[in-house]
C-alpha cells in the first residue's frame, strides 16, 4: 500500500459512514479525496505514523505548487495562493469556531490553509478553543504554527459578516479592529514578515474597496504609531484580479 492509500485508509477507517466509499483510481481523485475526508474530520488524536505520511505528502503536494520568496520589500502586493509563501505568518480569514472549513474541498482560505497545513492545525485551535470556553469574537487575532505549510505562523482572525453587502460604522470598525490585532500580535511574537489576505470580503460579503481601504489605512496607522514595531515587511495577497486592481490604485504599486 503506497503512502496516499494508506492516509485514505487510515481516515475511512476512522468513521464506519465512509467505509463503502469508492476510491478513486487516479491521483488527483485520491488528493481530493484525502483532501475532503480531513476537511469534515473533527479534531482528535492520530497515530505517528499516520502524521509521517501525511507529513510527507503534504511536502510533495507543496514542492509541486512551488514555494514563493518574496523580495525584501517594505510594502507589496503578490497575486496567489497564500499556502505557497514562504514567510514569518500567513493571515487566516476564520469562522467564529476557528477549526478550520468543514466543506468538503470548498475554494475558501480557510479551507486551503488547513488543508495545506494538515491535520495539527486543526487540532491546536481546538485546544486553543477548549481554553478560550467560548467562540471567537470578531476582530481578534489568535497565533498557531504553520506545520506543513512554508510560512512559520498562521495568524487566524474572525471578520465581520456583511448580510447586506452595506457595512454599518461598527462593523467597518471590527474589520479595523482584525488588522490592528494582527499587527500587534505579529509584534508580540517579533515577527518581522507578515501576508494578509482580503479579510471578509468574498462569502462575508464586505465590499472589496472599502475592504482594501480600511487595511491599507488600519496598517499605515499602526507604523505611524509604532515606529519600533518589529515588522519590517507586508505582504497585501490577492487571488482575484479585481481586488490586485483595488490595491495598486491605492498603493500605487504594481504587483510582485
Amino acid at each position: 500500500m503506497n503512502r496516499l492509500d494508506y492516509l485514505i485508509d487510515y481516515l475511512l477507517k476512522e468513521d464506519p459512514q465512509y467505509s463503502e466509499m469508492e476510491i478513486p483510481s487516479d491521483l488527483q481523485g485520491k488528493r481530493d479525496l484525502f483532501r475532503a475526508l480531513r476537511n469534515v474530520r473533527w479534531p482528535k488524536p492520530v497515530s505517528e505514523e499516520f502524521l509521517q505520511f501525511q507529513d510527507e505528502e503534504l511536502r510533495v503536494q507543496l514542492q509541486e505548487k512551488g514555494i514563493v520568496a518574496l523580495p525584501d520589500m517594505p510594502m507589496q502586493i503578490w497575486q496567489g495562493d497564500i499556502t505557497r509563501l514562504k514567510i514569518d505568518a500567513i493571515v487566516n480569514a476564520a469562522n467564529s469556531q476557528m477549526l478550520g472549513c468543514f466543506h468538503p474541498l470548498h475554494k475558501c482560505i480557510d479551507n486551503a490553509i488547513h488543508s495545506a497545513a494538515g491535520v495539527q492545525l486543526r487540532g491546536e485551535c481546538h485546544q486553543l478553543m477548549l481554553q478560550q470556553g467560548h467562540e471567537e469574537p470578531t476582530g481578534q487575532a489568535k497565533i498557531t504554527k504553520a506545520y506543513n505549510l512554508p510560512c512559520k505562523y498562521v495568524i487566524h482572525t474572525v471578520g465581520p459578516i456583511i448580510p447586506t453587502g452595506i457595512p454599518t460604522p461598527m462593523q467597518k470598525e471590527l474589520l479595523a479592529s482584525c488588522y490592528r490585532s494582527i499587527i500587534q500580535l505579529a509584534d508580540e511574537n517579533q515577527l518581522e514578515s507578515v501576508a494578509f489576505c482580503c479579510i471578509s470580503t468574498g462569502e462575508f460579503r464586505f465590499p472589496n474597496q472599502l475592504a482594501a481601504e480600511i487595511a491599507v489605512k488600519t496598517v499605515s496607522d499602526f507604523f505611524v504609531e509604532r515606529p519600533e514595531c518589529s515588522i519590517k515587511q507586508l505582504v497585501f495577497n490577492v487571488f482575484k484580479d479585481v481586488d490586485k486592481r483595488i490595491y495598486e490604485g491605492i498603493l500605487k504599486i504594481e504587483s510582485v
